[in-house]
């Protein structure tokens, strides 16, 4: 690379027939482009510059170098060039680590318009819970609910999804409907994992209430599923639950209070991402900013 390098200088000086001009070509200052010329000549042994207090010329070996350098360095920019947009082209495996219901309920359309948009691009998606090692597995992007764990990490915020609350019509029949936020802690709350608390939310009120629960659960889609079977009430973005509102599954409950918003990050371990990575992280943050 190094000798590639001082080919390009010895052109451009040839070029310009003068130190002064390619310095000012290059960026690189008089007296370093003479030491390095300097080389060049030392390393193959020929004398490729006559040099005067005026001007630099080619000697006779020197053109024939310059002629052979030339296409060297011509053909070395093209490469490079083709590389650059070759690596800027999104294309490839993407492989990326899901949560199961996220990935099950929001992002599963999304996918499909991406893969549409970029058929350059092939998907090994992993479908789980646990918290993969982006440094020792083979990902190029972890997607996560929930703030950042680990701080070794570049986290990229993709979206806040605000939560509300929601029971079946069978499960308030037999419970009541809460009508205040304290109301909560007579009741069955589906939470996630051992959750004990939720902190509730109306225009600047805010109350945190205590919850209790015989299920603990690290699964959306089964606390879902619970809810619109009569045991207890969920507290969950709207999207979780659309499809189940438009149904009569499920009803809302407290509808003016909203829950702490719940964070999604795009995860990676470097900032530097190739052109897939990229454009995915960017697909998935314009589309979740309109959820």
């Amino acid at each position: 690379m190094e000798l590639l390098n001082d080919m390009a200088l010895f052109v451009e000086v040839a070029k310009a027939r003068g130190f002064r001009g390619a310095s000012e070509a290059t960026g690189v200052p008089n007296s370093t482009l003479s030491r390095r010329i300097g080389a060049l000549e030392k390393a193959i042994g020929l004398r490729l510059l006559h040099r005067t207090t005026r001007k630099v010329e080619l000697t006779e070996a020197g053109q024939l170098y310059f002629e052979r350098c030339k296409r060297i360095v011509d053909e070395a920019r093209v490469a490079h060039e083709q590389l650059g947009d070759m690596l800027a082209q999104p294309v490839g495996v993407l492989r990326a680590s899901l949560p199961v219901d996220f990935a099950t309920i929001y992002m599963a359309p999304l996918i499909a318009d991406f893969a549409a948009k970029y058929p350059g691009i092939t998907f090994d998606f992993d479908l789980t819970p646990r918290q993969v090692d982006l440094v020792s597995e083979p990902f190029d992007v972890a997607i996560r609910m929930g703030e950042p764990e680990s701080s070794n990490l570049i986290a990229r915020p993709l979206a806040q999804l605000v939560t509300q609350l929601y029971a079946s019509p069978m499960y308030l029949k037999r419970a009541g409907m809460p009508t205040q936020p304290a109301d909560l802690a007579q009741h069955e709350c589906l939470n996630i994992l051992k959750a004990s608390a939720w902190t509730l939310h109306r225009h600047k009120e805010s109350v945190r209430v205590s919850t209790h629960s015989r299920f603990s659960i690290n699964s959306v889609g089964l606390i879902r599923s619970l809810a619109t079977l009569g045991m207890g009430i969920v507290l969950v973005p709207e999207k979780v639950v659309v499809d189940d509102l438009a149904a009569g599954r499920l009803v809302p409950v407290l509808p003016e209070w909203r829950g702490q918003a719940t964070s999604v990050h795009a995860l990676t371990e470097t900032r530097l991402l190739p052109a897939k990575t990229q454009r995915f992280i960017e697909f998935l943050k314009e589309r979740l900013a309109q959820v």
